[in-house]
This record gives C-alpha cells, structure tokens and sequence, in this order.
C-alpha cells in the first residue's frame, strides 16, 4: 500500500486510513483489527464484486447483511433489520462490523455499530470515491427522517478505514464524478494548492489515472483529518467541511433522495454557497466563478432544481445545522479560505435561490 493518514482525537483514541491499490487484499491491513466474530453490511452490488476478496484476506467466516442500494433505504427500517439480523446472529460486544460500501452502508453500518450493546467495534471499507475521500472518515453516523437527511445519528469513529483505490474502477462513471465534488470541497475550505493541482489535472483525475486517484484521495483525508482531530463534534471549525451541503441537503430531501447523487447535489450547493458569498461581498465574483467553472470541468451539475423558494427555505430551516434557529451557511472569502455566517440577509439567500434554479435548461 502507498499511503496512509493517521487520525489522532487523543491519548486513547486514533485510528489509521489505509489508502492504495490492493488494500483489501491485503492481510497485513486486517491485523488486530477484527473481533471474535464479523458481520458484513453491505448491498448486493458491491457484495457480489468484494465479499469474496474480503473473507479471502480475513480468513474467516463471515456474516454477510445485505441492505438496499441508495440514499432512500438510509432509514430507521433499514437500521432495525440490521439490527434484528445482529441479534439472530447471536452478536455480542465482541463483534466487529464491517462497512463495505459507499455513504450510504458507512453511515448505516457506524450507526447500528455505535447503537448495537452500547457500542461495538466497526470498520470502513468504502469502495466509492466519495466515501474514500469524505464519509468514512471522521465519525459521522446518521440515517435520514422524512424531514430532513442525517436527522438521527451519532458520533462514533470506526477502528480502521480502509480505503482500496482498486474497487474506484468498477464504479459507474456518475458515481465517480460525484465524489469528486467533495474533493473539490477540501481544496476550497482549506488548500489552494490542491485546488490549483485539480484545475491542472482535470484529464488525470477524472479519467481515473492511478496516481492522480491516490493523491486527490491521500491529500483529501489528510484535509479532514487536521479538521476532525481539532474538532471532533462540530463545535467549530469542523463546521467547515459543510461547504455546499446546507443547499445539498435542502436539494435532495424536497426531491426525495431520487434526482441526485449526493456529491451532485453538493457541487449544486457549493455554486450557490459561491453565489452567496458574492452577495455578501465576502468574496470577489473571480472566486465564485473559478469554483463553478472547476466544478463543470469535472462534468458536474451546476443548476439547481426549480424548486420554490419558500419550499427549500422550509427545508433548509428544518437543517441539523440550525442553531437557536438561526441557519448557519459555509460561505467562501478566497480559496483555501471559508467561514461560517449565521448573519445572511433574507434577501440575499432568496436572490441566491432565484439564481441558482435560472440556471437549470428549459
């Protein structure tokens, strides 16, 4: 494996993501890592192309819970099923849970894991680049309500990520160019340089050239991880890392979890965090534009649905990032450099609204 980032919250809690080809193969990467017995939660998708590789490194006996594919089955049913299949299969604080998948089994998988006996042991094998660069590391476990996404969850840090950049060939193309917006997120809150080796790498990284695949993917959770160890439970500065997602969020709960991947609707949201920015002349019309432009080189959406104003103010305001309700946005003064604002004109937010569905064609 050619590289690693180390994730340090304090003296008694740290914990390894292990990135490169071959990663899951690897036995070496499953050391001490493991309970006295394993349950897989995974889809039947990508269960079918790694469950074999995974007990094959492992070695031992696995129990394999299969859950739905995609955004609309992260629920509180889905949650119960797996935990029923826990019980049946006679797990105990000695267990380990294996996440192998995308966001949407992370966050599943490090809920039941963080619920399950009051806690047991679990570890992320995410095999979609937006889960290697972004969900699997830093703790953060939720299923969506009806309401709003991410509504119910924990905190709760898995023991290992191991992130195979292996497993980033078999995904759909959509899949893959999804996750780069989260990429492009670290460079905006937090790396100029990285930002600049994206405009400079369009071809390499969105092609899937191994090394630019490694380096967006090291250098992403490296970002994260100076986030996450300063603060762990979104105090501060870890608020940060919602660049976009206040609109993402609103995006994809008022259209069912159905139109979007969840980085297309992040790249959505970070334009129009960008267009906010400019409103509140936090930033010049050159950085907003470079963002968008950046964005659309990696063939991502840039318009927002023609959703009504009102409705995604409803939405947004009904947001897990609401505080004293007031809505708090990641708004972008130059890049590399972000801020969180909970004092936006209604005006302002309304016009960025208005502005982001005139984009859409038709």
């Amino acid at each position: 494996m050619a590289a690693h980032v180390d994730i340090v919250l304090d003296d008694d809690r740290a914990y390894r993501v292990l990135i490169g080809s071959g990663a899951i193969s690897n036995k070496a990467s499953w050391v001490e890592a493991l309970g006295s017995k394993v349950a897989v939660i995974t889809n039947a998708t990508v269960g079918d192309l790694y469950t074999d590789t995974l007990a094959s490194a492992i070695d031992r006996d696995l129990d394999v819970i299969e859950i739905g594919d995609g955004e609309e089955f992260k629920n509180l049913k889905t949650f119960s099923q797996v935990i029923d299949r826990l019980v049946d299969g006679g797990h105990n604080r000695d267990s380990t849970i294996i996440a192998l998948g995308g966001g949407v089994v992370g966050d599943i998988a490090g809920f039941v894991a963080a619920s399950y006996q009051r806690g047991i042991g679990y570890i992320q094998v995410p095999t979609t680049l937006l889960a290697q660069v972004d969900s699997s590391v830093g703790g953060k476990t939720a299923v969506n309500h009806p309401s709003g996404k991410n509504l119910i969850g924990a905190f709760y840090q898995p023991d290992l990520v191991v992130a195979d950049t292996d497993t980033l060939t078999s995904l759909p193309e959509r899949e893959y160019l999804a996750g780069i917006a989260e990429v492009i997120k670290y460079g905006v809150i937090g790396d100029p340089e990285f930002f600049q080796w994206l405009e400079a790498n369009v071809k390499d990284v969105s092609g899937r050239e191994p090394s630019a695949m490694e380096h967006a993917i090291h250098r992403s959770c490296q970002l994260k991880a100076g986030v996450v160890t300063e603060d762990e439970r979104e105090m501060g500065n870890r608020a940060k890392l919602n660049f976009g997602h206040t609109f993402a969020h609103a995006i994809e709960t008022t259209t069912g979890y159905r139109s979007y991947l969840h980085g297309e609707a992040v790249a959505i949201g970070m334009v129009m965090a960008a267009d906010l920015s400019v409103r509140m002349d936090l930033c010049q019309p050159d950085t907003a534009d470079r963002i968008r432009q950046l964005i659309e080189a990696y063939r991502l959406p840039i318009a927002s649905p023609k959703i009504p104003t009102p409705v995604m103010l409803d939405t947004m305001a009904r947001d897990k990032k609401v505080i004293g309700g007031r809505m708090r946005f990641v708004l972008v003064k130059r890049i590399g450099e972000v801020s969180v604002e909970s004092d936006v004109p209604q005006r302002a937010l309304e016009e960025t609204l208005v502005a982001g569905t005139d984009l859409s064609p038709g």
